[in-house]
């Protein structure tokens, strides 16, 4: 049984201005926007992904609809925006502690930029994506960043497992002649 909010847009949803509302664009996007910042912070991914979503329920009335109802973008957006501010938080305290000759307990791992570097896609990878069709872009985050098994996509596809599987290649061929290599 669904939710009475299922057949509306994200925009919709955020017009609505209700919380319930809100939940039902935070089912949607969730996955997607905690994927994004495991990628990106690992274990802090679902403290990103809760503080994403309160800025978006308080920001919610300045939403602008640039992706045809999608409020993925916009949320990915806070997401950037988010982690940058964290990440510069992060710089001021540790600058502070250096002035003040205090280390960080713990320490930090040299090789983590190696490994953050590994793990998020290349600008140019990023670029191609954002130039696909919006279902294609879905196809990819389902398969490639939730890793969900083609049955799953196939059912919501509403078509047969080797047929989403064949989608997502060519998903991934047309990902790649727009310049975007994934290895």
């Amino acid at each position: 049984m669904g939710s009475r909010f299922e057949e509306l847009s994200d925009a919709d949803l955020l017009r609505l201005d209700d919380s319930d509302a809100f939940s039902e664009l935070y089912r949607r996007h969730a996955g997607h926007v905690y994927s994004w910042a495991r990628v990106r912070t690992g274990e802090y991914a679902a403290d990103l992904t809760a503080e994403v979503f309160a800025h978006a329920w308080t920001g919610r009335r300045r939403f602008k609809d640039d992706a045809h109802g999608s409020a993925l973008p916009w949320l990915l957006g806070i997401s950037r925006n988010v982690l940058r501010v964290s990440i510069r938080k992060r710089a001021l305290e540790s600058k502070g502690r250096a002035r003040l000759g205090i280390t960080a307990a713990g320490g930090e791992d040299p090789a983590y930029e190696v490994v953050e570097e590994r793990l998020s896609f290349s600008s140019a990878v990023l670029r191609a994506f954002a130039d696909l069709p919006g279902p294609e872009r879905e196809l990819l985050i389902l398969r490639l960043v939730e890793e969900r098994p083609y049955r799953d996509i196939a059912r919501r596809l509403g078509c047969t497992p080797v047929a989403a599987r064949i989608r997502v290649s060519r998903s991934l061929r047309r990902l790649h002649l727009l310049g975007g290599t994934l290895i």
